[in-house]
């Protein structure tokens, strides 16, 4: 009964991790942005229009590229979700599957922020530094909560 009860457990917290995995992707999609965060990517939104341009063709080159690893990551999260429906839960499926997805994630990013450094070393300081300034606001209070050293 014990295990019954842990599985079923197990089964909701994960349930409910995909959804929200899932609903937060949906609403990235559809806004075009990855809500009100900083990073990298959302900073290229606040470069001269010329270089927002070149920016954003080179990310969308490379989910172009990445379309059949978005597409198995996708696939993965679909598996791991059938494997939460089934009366009898099979944990090192669903653990695979949630690491092929998880693999596919990493993948996608590594190849944008690779694309964002051959962007950044080709670009004018004061590009460099409009991206920088998305990591910083990214980073937010907590660059202000660390004391600075005095020399």
């Amino acid at each position: 009964m014990s295990m019954s009860r842990n599985l079923v457990t197990l089964s909701v917290v994960l349930n409910v991790f995909l959804a929200g995995a899932l609903a937060g992707g949906a609403v990235w999609i559809r806004s075009g942005k990855s809500g009100q965060g900083y990073s990298l990517e959302t900073a290229g939104g606040r470069l001269p229009e010329q270089d927002r341009s070149v920016f954003r063709e080179a990310l969308r080159d490379v989910r172009r590229e990445s379309r059949q690893v978005i597409l198995d990551g996708q696939q993965a999260r679909r598996e791991a979700a059938d494997l939460l429906r089934q009366p009898v839960l099979d944990a090192t499926a669903l653990s695979a599957a949630l690491e092929r997805a998880r693999n596919a994630d990493v993948t996608v990013r590594m190849r944008l922020e690779q694309r964002i450094v051959e962007f950044a070393a080709a670009s004018s300081a004061e590009g460099r530094r409009v991206l920088a300034e998305g990591l910083t606001r990214r980073a937010g209070s907590q660059l202000s909560a660390v004391p600075k050293k005095s020399p």
